[in-house]
This record gives structure tokens, sequence and C-alpha cells, in this order.
């Protein structure tokens, strides 16, 4: 898949999402295989001009976390313009406007969602980083502000003759924010609005099944993935082996998913330090144990840690609890083990199964 310049091996990429897809876990996802493109959590571009620390930490990266795009948000155009320059200058891939965050924070400053409320103004934006920098520029939306506004046609058509080089589509509005279904219909309509750009569609895409769907139902060239990878981080090997096969890989194993835990653990200490690692680490660990089977002695622990021998008392004495639930060849006993993965969460999931899906607390709540 090509964004402009950028040639991608995979048509899979991690979306964003604010306090979760920072430098640990997307070397983890890169490390499972599958992803073709990984996008920072969103960056205020002022915050960068003003460099203040938070911001720089956001968009940190190393030479395994390649390519990388960063995403801004703002609705400064000289802001933007310049932010972009930025984070070229750190040796971003490509830079992502942000175009459909629903927090109120963010589009009360005119940012995020509330860009599409004013497409011609959003698309002259768009132009001025466009032609201020040499990497591509990209754009995440939704599909409107609400179902009365459904802009996101219109945005795409305006942001391609703009010289955005790829439209990144989650299929719902503002006003649902991650409520109710993904509307495949909405994401099909901004396909058809361009004309030669990349359309990459998004939105409770948790399943190898279910990003196929997305592509042939849709018209899209391509995935993203944002809640998926935290409740199965395998979803991009799994799914790009599904698309060029057509079978389904097994899914990893309690052994794989807790050794898959531990070095993403490791890889937080190593980056945020271990007190600032471990405690951003106690949100992060009971999305890996939902595949554990019975985990709420787990989660009950888990939440507590300090240190990193902190996690490691937790987790033995976890191993030991689930014993209890195992036959004599170490597997889950039929009754605990958790329901495969395999409901789409777009067509055949009700709503008691998309609210299973929990929706990330991050940092950008509280801007």
């Amino acid at each position: 898949m090509r964004l402009g310049s950028l040639t991608l091996d995979s048509n899979l990429c991690l979306s964003p999402l604010a306090g979760y897809t920072n430098l640990p876990f997307r070397l983890v996802v890169r490390a499972l295989g599958g992803v073709g493109l990984c996008t920072t959590d969103l960056v205020n571009a002022r915050s960068l001009l003003e460099k203040r620390a938070q911001a720089f930490a956001l968009i940190a990266t190393t030479s395994a976390d390649q390519p990388l795009a960063v995403q801004l948000f703002g609705s400064v155009p000289e802001e933007m313009r310049a932010a972009a320059l930025v984070v070229e200058a750190r040796g971003a891939a490509s830079v992502d406007i942000n175009m459909g965050c629903p927090v109120r924070k963010v589009c009360g400053g005119g940012g995020g969602a509330a860009m599409m409320t004013g497409w011609s103004k959003t698309a002259a934006l768009a132009a001025g980083m466009v032609n201020a920098v040499k990497i591509p520029v990209t754009a995440k939306m939704r599909l409107g502000w609400d179902e009365a506004n459904l802009t996101a046609p219109e945005l795409a058509r305006a942001l391609e003759a703009a010289g955005v080089a790829a439209i990144f589509v989650h299929g719902r509005t503002r006003q649902q924010g991650f409520g109710g279904g993904v509307s495949l219909a909405g994401i099909r309509a901004v396909v058809q609005a361009v004309q030669s750009i990349p359309v990459i569609g998004n939105g409770d895409v948790t399943t190898p099944e279910a990003a196929k769907r997305m592509i042939e139902d849709t018209g899209c060239v391509g995935v993203s993935i944002g809640r998926g990878a935290f409740y199965n981080p395998w979803i991009f090997r799994d799914t790009r082996h599904f698309l060029l096969t057509g079978k389904r890989l097994p899914e990893a194993g309690f052994e794989e998913r807790v050794a898959v835990m531990v070095r993403h653990l490791e890889l937080m200490t190593e980056v945020f330090g271990e007190k600032h690692g471990c405690v951003m680490f106690r949100k992060i660990a009971p999305w890996y144990a939902k595949r554990f089977g019975p985990c709420h002695e787990f989660n009950k622990q888990v939440v507590q840690i300090a240190t990193k021998a902190d996690f490691l008392v937790v987790l033995e004495n976890y191993r030991k609890w689930r014993a209890q639930f195992l036959d004599d060849q170490g597997e889950l006993l039929p009754r605990f083990r958790p329901a495969p993965l395999v409901a789409s969460f777009m067509q055949e999931a009700g709503a008691a199964e998309r609210s299973a899906m929990l929706v990330p607390k991050g940092p950008v709540e509280t801007w």
C-alpha cells in the first residue's frame, strides 16, 4: 500500500489511542508482525512548538519503530505547518492530521472532529501542511459531526484536492463516540468520493474476518485497528495471514501471551522508568488477561504493582491460582476457556458484545 511517496509492507495500520499507542506498545506490535504503519498518540501541535517535554515524549521513537506516522491536532494553520516541519525533521515517515477525536476539550479548540464542520477551512489548513513538508500528509476523520452532518465525503474530496496522500476514516460520527455500530456504508461513501488516494477503514475491527469484511464491503484498501489491538496485539499478524491465505492462524496460547505481556512491561520500564512504567502498566495488563480464562484474581492484584518485582509476584501467584482451572495437560478446562475471537463487532455482535470492547481512558480526557 502506498501513501504518497511512502510504500508500506502491509495494508494494516495501528490507530492512535491516547495513552496507549506509545513507543513500548508499538514495539510490541511490530515484533509480532503484520503491521504496515504505526501512529503515535495524538500530539498537540502547539505543545511541540513550545518544546514541552510531554509532547516530545509522545513522538519518541527508535530505529525499530519504523515507519512511523505522527498524529497532530490543532486548528491554527501556522502552528500545524510548523509542527509538521518539526516531526519531519525528527524522522517521521508521515504526518497525520487528527480530524476525528470526539473529546470535548479537543473539539472545543477547533481541533479533532470539529474540523469536519468547516471543511473548506480544514482543507486550506491541510494544503498548507502539504506544501510545507516533503513527507506524506494524511488525515484521520469520522463520518461527520452527527447523523445530520455526514461531511466525510465532501471533506475527503477537498483534502484530496489539497494534496493529502490518504484518508483514514472511522465509521462513526462524533456524536456516537465509540458507541453503536460502525457504518460500512459510511466508509464506502468516502471511498467513492475520492478519485485516486487510498482510504483506510477503521472501527471495531477485532478479528481477521472483520478486517476482510470491511475491505470487501467498503472498497477501502486497508484497515486501521485501535482497540482491537489492545484486546489482541496479534491481530495484525493473524489478519495479514488470513487476507493472504484465507486461513486462520491458531490463537496465541497462555504462555505466549504471558511472554509478550512481560516484554511489554520491560519496555514500559525502559522507556518511562520503573515506577512510572509500572503505574502505567496497571491499565494495560488487564487487556492481556482477557484471553487468560478466569482472571479476576490477576486483575485485582496487578492494578497495585509499583515495581517489576511486584508484577512477577502477582504473576506467580496467579499461575498457582489458575492451576485449579486446568486439566492434566495444563490446558484450561472447556467451561473456563474464553470464547473464540469470532465476532466482528460490526454486524454479528449486539450491544452487549460491543460494550465488552472497553474504551481506553487516556490523558486526552484530562487536557
